[in-house]
C-alpha cells in the first residue's frame, strides 16, 4: 500500500516545476517533475501519478490532448495550472476530466490545498472513520444504477463498471444521498469541491453534463439527474441502499 501520494508536476518551465516540487515535498509528498507529454506517458506506465498538475501551454502537443488521454487510460487525480484564464479554456479543462482548475499567478498554499482536497475526494471511503458508524449503507442504488461509496464505483443496470473522475462521483454521490430534492449549484460546489460558487461560474452545470453523458440513455433529453429552472438539479429516480 502506498502511504505517500505521488504527484507529477508537468510543465515547461523548469523553474516552475522546481517550485511547485519543493513546496509539495515540504507537504510530504513524492513529486516527479517533466516537461512534455511524452515524458508524462512513459512515467505513467512505470510509476503511476496519484494527481498530476499540468500545464495547458506546452511545446509539441496540447494541454487539452494530453488531459484526454490521461483520462482515457488512467485513473488518477487531474489539476491543470496555467496561465490560460479565460472562461472558455476553464469550462474546456472540466469538460476534458480535469478535477480542478487553477490560474497563474497561484498562491503556494491555495495550490496544496486544492491538491489535498482532490486526493481526499480521490480516496476510498474509511470505514474505520468516527463518521462512519451514522453514515450511510455503502451502495445506494436507482433506476438500476448501483454507487458504491466504499469503492468510488459506479457499476450501470447490465453490471457493467462505468469509470467516473473524482468530481464526477462525488457530485453523483450527492445526488444519490439527497433524491428528489432540488439542489443548488452552490450546495453541489459546496459538496464536491469545498467552496461556494463564484458569480458566472459554471463549473457545476460542466460537470453535471459531463455525467449526464456517462448515465443518461439521452444526454440532451435527461430523465435521472433534471434541470430546475433557477434554482439547481435534482435527482428524479428514488434511491435504494443496496
Amino acid at each position: 500500500m502506498k502511504t505517500t501520494p505521488h504527484i507529477v508536476v508537468l510543465d515547461d518551465e523548469i523553474d516552475i516545476t522546481q517550485l511547485l516540487a519543493n513546496y509539495l515535498q515540504g507537504h510530504g509528498f513524492r513529486v516527479t517533475q517533466v516537461h512534455e507529454g511524452r515524458a508524462l506517458m512513459a512515467l505513467m506506465e512505470s510509476d503511476p501519478a496519484d494527481l498530476v498538475l499540468l500545464d495547458l501551454g506546452l511545446p509539441g502537443e496540447d494541454g487539452f490532448s494530453i488531459a484526454r488521454r490521461m483520462r482515457e487510460s488512467w485513473h488518477c487525480g487531474l489539476v491543470i495550472v496555467t496561465g490560460r484564464g479565460d472562461a472558455v479554456d476553464k469550462v474546456v479543462g472540466l469538460e476534458v476530466g480535469a478535477d480542478d482548475y487553477v490560474t497563474k499567478p497561484f498562491d503556494l498554499r491555495e495550490l496544496a490545498a486544492r491538491v489535498k482536497a482532490v486526493l481526499r475526494r480521490l480516496a476510498p471511503a474509511m470505514p474505520t472513520a468516527p463518521a462512519a458508524a451514522s453514515a450511510s449503507p455503502d451502495k445506494l442504488c436507482f433506476a438500476g444504477w448501483q454507487l458504491d461509496t466504499a469503492a468510488r464505483s459506479l457499476m450501470n443496470p447490465r453490471g457493467e463498471p462505468v469509470t467516473l473522475t473524482g468530481g464526477e462521483f462525488d457530485l453523483l454521490q450527492a445526488f444519490a444521498r439527497h433524491p428528489g430534492r432540488v439542489l443548488s449549484r452552490d450546495f453541489l460546489l459546496e459538496q464536491t469541491r469545498g467552496r461556494e460558487a463564484a458569480p458566472f461560474d459554471r463549473t457545476i452545470d460542466v460537470q453535471v453534463g459531463r455525467l449526464r453523458k456517462k448515465i443518461e440513455a439521452d444526454a440532451e433529453d435527461p430523465q435521472l439527474i433534471k434541470s430546475v429552472r433557477g434554482a439547481g438539479y435534482i435527482l428524479v429516480p428514488p434511491v435504494s441502499h443496496g
